[in-house]
């Protein structure tokens, strides 16, 4: 079982560098996700939350039935931190020229007037209850698209540090083989090749990262070689974007074996936008309904 990914602001910064000068045309939409990703990770030392406990028959049962060790609406949050970090997400946004930052100001003045109820909206997106976010949206003139990417990348360092603390139940000894995250259930944002090869999805949701067969569809476990195929550029050989002709879904493929700069899957998803926009003009879908 592969270890999660988390780099330091350095690390980051070289990653979202390295990618500017391969493809300039990305340079304002890294620079804007590279504030928020190392405000991410910066925030992920000063959260603290309590292990789930999962006993040993639960976890007997889950794994003989193949079940995920969690729900999404088990996950800790700590609120505290997580509000900090909205904060600090929203600032960025504001003073970046995007469609956000209309919404982040909104919301800033919301917080300041002490209108905005922010432990709902957190525990609301672990119950996936839309209805929240439609009202707040609402009464705040706020895109509720907006206050999703906003409100899930705040609390997202919680996520990622509880997956961290949960991976202790997985057997690593015994792979898990389901194309849904053996962590929360979700399904895979991205897929990657390391080592000799080996191919690992990242979870959508958690960012646990989990080892996977090589030629196989995770949102419908298609494994017939005539209905997978995948495409991918001469110019960008680290990445491909494996299709499935069964579900019609895809996903997005880094090999890191053939670059040696430093990989940070979430900038590499942005930096991969024309890539979506390829296989939805081939049809496919994506494998995922929600913003990484």
């Amino acid at each position: 079982m592969a270890d999660n990914i988390q780099l330091n602001e350095d690390q980051i910064t070289k990653a979202a560098w390295s990618l500017k000068e391969l493809r300039p045309a990305y340079g304002a939409i890294l620079d804007f996700y590279k504030q928020i990703f190392i405000v991410q990770e910066d925030s992920k030392d000063k959260i603290q939350i309590d292990p789930i406990q999962i006993s040993d028959e639960m976890l007997l049962i889950k794994a003989n039935e193949g079940f995920p060790l969690v729900n999404i609406s088990e996950f800790g949050i700590d609120a505290k931190a997580s509000k900090m970090l909205l904060i600090k997400i929203c600032s960025i946004i504001k003073e970046s020229s995007g469609d956000m930052a209309s919404s982040a100001r909104a919301i800033l003045e919301a917080i300041d007037a002490e209108e905005f109820d922010l432990d709902s909206l957190f525990f609301a997106l672990l119950g996936e209850d839309d209805s929240i976010f439609e009202k707040t949206a609402k009464k705040h003139a706020i895109k509720k698209g907006d206050l999703a990417f906003i409100v899930y990348n705040s609390i997202k360092p919680s996520l990622s540090l509880g997956a961290e603390q949960l991976s202790a139940y997985l057997d690593k000894n015994k792979p898990w083989g389901k194309g849904y995250c053996p962590i929360c259930g979700s399904p895979p944002g991205l897929s990657m090749f390391q080592g000799e090869g080996e191919r690992f999805l990242l979870c959508a949701f958690c960012w646990h990262k989990w080892s996977s067969r090589r030629l196989y569809c995770p949102f419908c476990d298609n494994t017939d070689t005539k209905t997978l195929n995948y495409f991918f550029s001469e110019d960008e050989k680290e990445y491909r974007v494996d299709l499935c002709n069964k579900c019609k879904k895809y996903i997005k493929t880094i090999d890191t074996r053939k670059t040696e700069r430093i990989i940070y899957p979430p900038l590499e998803h942005v930096a991969t936008l024309h890539l979506d926009i390829k296989a939805k003009e081939m049809e496919f879908k994506s494998g995922i309904d929600f913003a990484l």
